[in-house]
């Protein structure tokens, strides 16, 4: 049998292996994120006034994947929206139903607190889509980007 994953808030002392985990997302993005950005993402992750929720899957005493979500309002609906951002599993622990629990850690924090939605976007060659439309299926939307 497994070894047991809980899913729960990152703590202080997760920063080094979220950093970790954080540079393996980046790699599969091809993305650089600027030094000074990842430890603002990470202080704003531990700040409780943030609208940022890192959520983490602790496997084996040590960390296997993490979600960041962001908290916003909308105006279609009077409760908060719940933005999944990032969603990574360490590749030496795909396949054990990580990025399922860290979803579905989410959809029953969006419940419990009464959230009116929970959204994510990926590429649309991730390995990661059957699981994602698992859940539910992608909408017909387009994303326009735009940086400043």
């Amino acid at each position: 049998m497994g070894e047991a994953v809980s899913i729960e808030d990152a703590l202080p002392g997760d920063e080094a292996e979220w950093r970790r985990l954080w540079a393996g997302y980046n790699a599969f993005y091809e993305a650089e994120v600027a030094p000074q950005v990842t430890a603002r993402t990470w202080q704003r992750i531990l700040d409780p006034a943030s609208p940022m929720l890192g959520r983490v899957a602790r496997r084996g005493g040590g960390l296997a994947g993490f979600s960041i979500s962001v908290l916003h309002e909308g105006t279609w609906v009077a409760s908060p929206v719940c933005y999944l951002e990032d969603l990574f599993v360490d590749p030496a622990c795909r396949g054990l139903g990580i990025g399922r629990s860290l979803i579905a850690d989410l959809v029953s924090l969006g419940k419990e607190r009464g959230w009116s939605r929970l959204y994510w976007h990926t590429r649309r060659d991730n390995p990661a889509r059957a699981l994602y439309d698992s859940f539910v299926a992608a909408d017909d939307f387009v994303r326009y980007r735009m940086d400043l």
